[in-house]
């Protein structure tokens, strides 16, 4: 009886040290997979559309010696295909991004002029400090902030296999879109597992991207007859710029309602930013960004966001990112637009103006108080799932 209860005890000693022993290997199993998970490179979509700031908001991932950024790919697609509309171009948008994202260039071959290719041939690469830095052209060290206008003629001639290089040399790559008026296109890439997918929406007050699509009514003639698609040859000229706001709008409210609907997991790779708030705190917003995607705040880029956002002036060009006042710029249309203009506007876009905070005026004086405050903390943005 005593050597059966000691071969009892024998038996019941050697299974915990195993159960030790496979808690132990799974631990470093598990710890190991957290390592893997850490050094997973980070896929960020800076999702917008036209004059919203974007192009800012680009830059300010661009600028991180961390991140390899490319302004608006899906360009080639739409014009490639100017008689389409952007319903029916969405799929090969997404399938470019998700290449992209994956580094796989060669997916511009179906989008660019066949024979030997430069960097060049891509859409506004020069905005892009992964392409003017090194591997690809050792130009700007990291630690500095690189100019498109410098960089363009030193590094054009590169060969475009470059690119690929420099992506996969990144821990981060970012794209910023403007060319998705849906949410169900991205759904395969949000839930693709070579993918580590983070949203970062952009939004802006609909009466200042109006004044701002004025501006710049030829250069985004190509893009608004896509948005219109087959309702252009119906609308009236000069109700085509109401109308492209209005669809424009209804995409950021479709977006938003939509991410609410998606498991707790994939709300917390989404994040809604106002430029609004960003030009008015843009350290904090900023440093809010790079925590969503997992970006160190350098001293260097401190100092450039706040210089950037504190120039003089309106800016010198639409579409770069040079010094301006940039607080100023977002309160230009309360002096610049005629109250008749705002209050159409207004109509068409009041559903998206009140989910995403923007007051509406009632009077051309309302409109040029400028003590008014028009932003307000709507519901939408005080959830918990935009705070990543």
């Amino acid at each position: 009886m005593m050597l059966f209860k000691r071969g009892r005890l024998l038996a019941f000693l050697c299974s915990q040290v195993i159960v030790v022993a496979l808690f132990v290997h799974m631990s470093g199993h598990r710890h190991l997979f957290q390592r893997e998970e850490s050094r997973r490179p980070v896929h960020v979509l800076v999702l917008s559309s036209w004059r919203s700031g974007s192009s800012f908001v680009g830059q300010l991932f661009g600028q991180h010696p961390d991140v390899f950024y490319l302004m608006e790919p899906a360009w080639h697609v739409w014009m490639t295909f100017t008689t389409s509309t952007a319903w029916k171009l969405h799929m090969a948008v997404r399938d470019l991004l998700r290449s992209v994202f994956l580094c796989d260039m060669s997916v511009f071959d179906s989008y660019m002029n066949p024979g030997p290719r430069k960097q060049s041939s891509l859409f506004q690469w020069e905005q892009s400090r992964a392409l003017c830095s090194s591997p690809v052209c050792d130009f700007f060290p990291a630690d500095q902030i690189s100019s498109p206008k410098r960089c363009k003629p030193l590094c054009s001639q590169l060969p475009f296999d470059v690119v690929e290089k420099a992506c996969r040399s990144h821990n981060h790559v970012v794209l910023k879109e403007v060319r998705f008026l849906s949410l169900q296109a991205l759904y395969p890439l949000l839930t693709d597992p070579s993918l580590n997918l983070h949203i970062v929406h952009l939004v802006r007050d609909p009466r200042a991207v109006f004044r701002s699509r004025e501006h710049t009514t030829a250069e985004l003639m190509i893009d608004s007859h896509i948005v219109l698609g087959q309702n252009l040859k119906m609308i009236k000229e000069e109700d085509q710029p109401y109308y492209a706001m209005k669809i424009i709008c209804k995409s950021h409210v479709d977006i938003v309602k939509a991410i609410q609907t998606l498991p707790e997991v994939l709300q917390r790779h989404y994040l809604l930013l106002r430029y609004e708030d960003l030009v008015r705190a843009p350290l904090a917003q900023t440093s809010r960004l790079y925590k969503f995607v997992g970006l160190d705040f350098l001293p260097h880029l401190q100092t450039w966001v706040h210089n950037v956002t504190r120039g003089k002036g309106m800016g010198q060009h639409a579409f770069h990112t040079n010094a301006r006042d940039a607080l100023n710029v977002s309160q230009a249309w309360r002096w610049s637009l005629p109250y008749t203009k705002v209050s159409q506007l207004q109509d068409d876009c009041g559903e998206a103006m009140d989910l995403l905070g923007y007051l509406q005026v009632r009077s051309q004086e309302e409109q040029g108080n400028l003590s008014l405050d028009l932003l307000s903390s709507s519901p939408i943005l005080g959830q918990v799932f935009q705070e990543g």
